[in-house]
């Protein structure tokens, strides 16, 4: 276990234990690195077999963030000793991340991830899959891969996919901001209680008397007790807008059809969509297509193949030099001025999408079940 990811047992009045996995680099905004995945998979697979462990907590160190996201740093790092190429690492980062990520949608125990502050990319993968996904008025969900030339992963094609209306692909051509309540409605987030509150919700847990059979009952009553009222809760963007998002993306049959079509709602008197609208121009034009594929391609697949699938899309997105670029501008030289591949989205070419949903190996490095 490394000290990035600290890991602690807290017994309950029924003589049980709940696991808790608490991310913690709280400078780094408790972004997620290898050792961190390698870590919290294995006590969780560890966890998964002691009868002993009820249920398990995620949350992230200090209120500022669950989590930020992936180590995209030591990625960038790997890119740019590997240029033209598929680094080693790349493969192995996004197949361990993908794995726990799949776990947590899969475990038969009830997990809790605690979404206060930031969560975005990474964060967001830990976040979607958990039976009980608790976020707060500081909630602060993104998947603003657009803008590094990546694109929501962590298996977006399958919830963004399913998200109510054009919801989905809004937020992942935009990399828009959404607050707790939007969460709930994008289906990323179950139920919004107030900051700070993990303490109380822990201590909650371990006075509770559980009752086998009734846990996740018991457990949902929990949450439904002790959730913020209506009229406590941040206002919805994304479900204020709504409407004329579905509207403005009907009938739209190509990537470039649905970016030109976002960029022409009217929003001179609306920040939130003016910054929506602001990042999506501003963004990776190869990005703009992939997000259209996932979110078409994904409507009609199962998790663990959306998994697969976003296994090579991300590690072409490596090999091409437009993931590598991103980060550079972005959090390397910090210059904020990506050299695209292309420079706008009507100049991406068929073959170029293509290629980034077609496997470079002959059996994927991506093992699901752990076998």
């Amino acid at each position: 276990m490394t000290d990035k990811l600290q890991s602690s047992l807290i017994p309950t009045r029924c003589g049980r234990q709940i696991g808790h996995l608490q991310l913690n680099k709280p400078k780094a905004l408790n972004a997620l690195d290898l050792d961190m995945a390698i870590a919290m998979q294995q006590q969780l697979d560890a966890w998964r077999t002691d009868d002993s462990v009820l249920m398990v907590v995620i949350s992230g160190s200090g209120p500022k963030a669950f989590c930020a996201g992936g180590d995209i740093v030591s990625m960038y790092q790997a890119m740019q000793s590997a240029a033209n190429q598929i680094p080693e690492f790349i493969a192995e980062f996004f197949a361990t991340e993908y794995r726990l990520d799949y776990t947590i949608h899969t475990y038969d125990k009830p997990i809790i991830a605690w979404g206060e502050g930031i969560v975005m990319g990474g964060g967001i993968g830990l976040l979607a899959g958990a039976s009980h996904r608790l976020l707060t008025a500081s909630s602060r969900l993104a998947m603003p891969e657009i803008t590094i030339g990546l694109y929501p992963d962590v298996g977006a094609s399958y919830f963004l996919s399913r998200a109510p209306g054009q919801s989905g692909l809004f937020a992942g051509l935009t990399g828009a901001s959404l607050n707790a309540a939007d969460g709930l409605f994008i289906g990323l987030g179950d139920y919004i209680m107030a900051n700070e509150f993990l303490p109380s919700l822990l201590q909650a847990l371990g006075d509770t008397q559980w009752q086998d059979g009734q846990v996740t009952a018991q457990l949902d009553k929990l949450c439904e007790r002790y959730q913020l009222s209506a009229d406590e809760r941040p206002e919805a963007q994304l479900a204020v807008h709504q409407h004329s998002i579905d509207e403005a993306l009907q009938g739209c049959t190509s990537a470039s059809e649905a970016v030109k079509a976002i960029l022409a709602m009217p929003s001179a008197e609306d920040e939130w969509l003016s910054k929506a609208q602001h990042s999506l121009s501003k963004g990776s034009p190869i990005t703009m297509h992939l997000v259209w594929e996932q979110t078409r391609r994904g409507k009609s697949l199962s998790l663990a193949e959306c998994f697969e699938m976003e296994l090579i899309m991300s590690c072409r997105c490596a090999e091409s030099g437009e993931f590598a670029e991103g980060v550079r501008a972005l959090l390397i030289d910090k210059d904020k001025q990506p050299k695209w591949r292309f420079a706008d989205v009507d100049s991406v070419t068929e073959d170029i999408v293509e290629l980034h949903f077609t496997s470079p190996w002959e059996q994927s490095p991506l093992t699901l079940s752990g076998e």
